[in-house]
């Protein structure tokens, strides 16, 4: 049986979950917002090299997946808030792992620097 998703066929359901999250940016995102709630300009500073192009359609292909919310708030200047959802935050577990295995296996062969958003 094949999945459809937003007028998208998936061989199964791997492809689909893959396609929710995978890219550069888009499991960043999700890990980084798994704490706490975030702003457009706190997300930009913790990513560091993404374009202001390039968020604003991750975030947007996030928040049309259902794994994150945006809240905007009626004030001058603008005022934007990033939220994970409940079907993000079944994803963290799975990037947990994902962060110890780059934890051992990184510092095997290397260096390994955590992926906390802090300098």
């Amino acid at each position: 049986m094949k999945l459809i998703y937003n007028e998208k066929t998936y061989a199964c359901s791997f492809e689909f979950a893959l396609d929710m999250f995978s890219g550069k940016w888009k499991a960043l995102i999700l890990w980084y917002l798994k704490d706490e709630t975030m702003r457009y300009g706190e997300l930009k500073k913790v990513l560091g090299k993404i374009t202001q192009k390039m968020l604003t359609q991750t975030l947007r292909e996030l928040e049309k997946h259902q794994l994150i919310t945006r809240k905007v708030y009626p004030v001058v200047p603008p005022k934007v808030e990033y939220t994970i959802t409940e079907h993000g935050k079944k994803l963290i577990p799975i990037f947990e792992m994902m962060s110890e295995w780059g934890n051992d296996v990184g510092s095997q062969l290397g260096e390994v620097l955590e992926c906390d958003g802090k300098e």
